[in-house]
């Protein structure tokens, strides 16, 4: 699988983003084939060679002779849906927008059918949105995946006056995305930036394996002591097994009701976790206790802090981002003297490593039979490795 990881070490904006595509080879003229669908009148897309402290990279501008406009929501979709986009891109872009409005009704107290794009409606914004989105796929790239994102401080001016950095808008896009605290003062990250990358990732962490092919680096428009790019980081994911980006859950308990941990893990495996687990803890003044923790995928977080928050004593919660490399696995059924069973089937390097069976269904089958279980487990395993499933499931 292709991927594109975002490493947004200075910040992300959408035209660092599409100049990091183009400086990664994505091809200029159809890019704009591309975008010319749009039939937007009175725009350029000016992509220049610059370096930034010494880094060579593209810069991207878009340049809009005629008048200004501010669009609706509804004005906008009206003029992706008019287009002759791909229908994958026409989805995506209009998602992104979507995040956009959403994000600055909450900010101004609206609803997002009566929010006015102001800087997000202009031209530029637009070329940029539905750039990144066309050339994504014009590069073959079918996931994305982004660094966590730097903010900085101070003030910026904008159609409704001075506004706090980060600008309310990102920051109201970036909830339940992993940030940290640049050094840098200034916007580093736009509204557009970051409604492109939290609607296309599907994780933000550290570089996911792959078998680099293509590199490229898109400029900002400000000029700092660091070099002010975006790099992208495009290459085939590992296919011997699978690698993700995960996210760990921990808090520690001493006051919990024992009882109540069997209901808790129904809950979080029900709400998306991918694990849960206890592990023995001495807390302070001595008392016993245990560490409970959660493995899930970024986009679970949310709910599965409410469960633990709401179903236990804890006051606070652990989080960090962890790299899992899985083995391939399927679930087969195969034929046993004592009957069907399912067993999971692990790979590696495209043959059987183990073959694991399937208690429930192994339980069953003792209990129809009278046979122990220890035998029931032991004739599945031999059934999956030496015969060779009869039905995949």
């Amino acid at each position: 699988m292709k991927i594109a990881y975002f490493d947004c070490f200075a910040g992300a904006s959408g035209d660092m983003i599409l100049g990091a595509l183009l400086d990664a080879g994505l091809d200029r003229q159809a890019l704009l084939d591309q975008l010319d669908h749009l039939k937007l009148p009175d725009w350029t897309l000016d992509a220049r060679p610059v370096t930034k402290n010494g880094l060579a990279a593209t810069a991207v501008n878009v340049a809009h002779t005629g008048p200004s406009a501010h669009r609706t929501l509804a004005d906008i979709t009206a003029l992706i849906e008019a287009s002759a986009l791909l229908s994958a891109d026409k989805d995506r872009a209009l998602q992104i927008f979507r995040r956009l409005a959403e994000a600055e009704a909450r900010v101004h107290g609206s609803t997002p059918a009566e929010v006015h794009f102001h800087e997000v409606g202009a031209v530029d914004a637009i070329i940029d949105i539905v750039g990144a989105v066309c050339g994504l796929n014009l590069l073959s790239v079918q996931a994305v995946q982004a660094s966590p994102l730097p903010l900085g401080r101070g003030f910026t001016r904008s159609a409704h006056g001075m506004l706090p950095l980060p600008a309310p808008a990102v920051v109201e896009l970036l909830r339940g995305v992993p940030l940290t605290g640049a050094a840098a003062e200034g916007e580093t990250v736009t509204p557009t930036g970051a409604a492109i990358l939290v609607t296309l990732a599907t994780g933000f962490g550290p570089i996911p394996a792959m078998r680099l092919e293509q590199l490229g680096y898109g400029a900002g428009s400000r000029e700092a002591d660091y070099p002010n790019v975006l790099r992208v980081l495009i290459g085939e994911t590992e296919t011997d097994a699978n690698r993700e980006t995960l996210l760990e859950l921990a808090t520690n308990l001493d006051d919990l009701n024992p009882q109540l941990y069997e209901h808790v893990f129904a809950r979080l495996f029900a709400a998306g976790a991918l694990d849960v687990w206890l592990l023995p803890a001495q807390m302070k003044k001595g008392r016993p206790g245990s560490m409970l923790s959660v493995l899930c995928r970024p986009e679970h977080e949310a709910s599965l802090s409410d469960i633990i928050f709401r179903e236990t004593t804890t006051l606070g919660l652990r989080r960090q981002l962890v790299e899992r490399r899985s083995l391939a696995r399927e679930v087969r059924v195969v034929n046993t003297r004592f009957g069907p069973a399912r067993v999971k089937i692990a790979i590696l390097d495209g043959g059987v490593l183990r073959a694991m069976p399937e208690y429930e269904d192994c339980r069953q089958l003792a209990e129809r039979t009278g046979v122990p279980l220890r035998e029931i487990l032991v004739a599945v395993e031999q059934a999956a490795l030496a015969n060779g499933p009869e039905v995949t499931s």
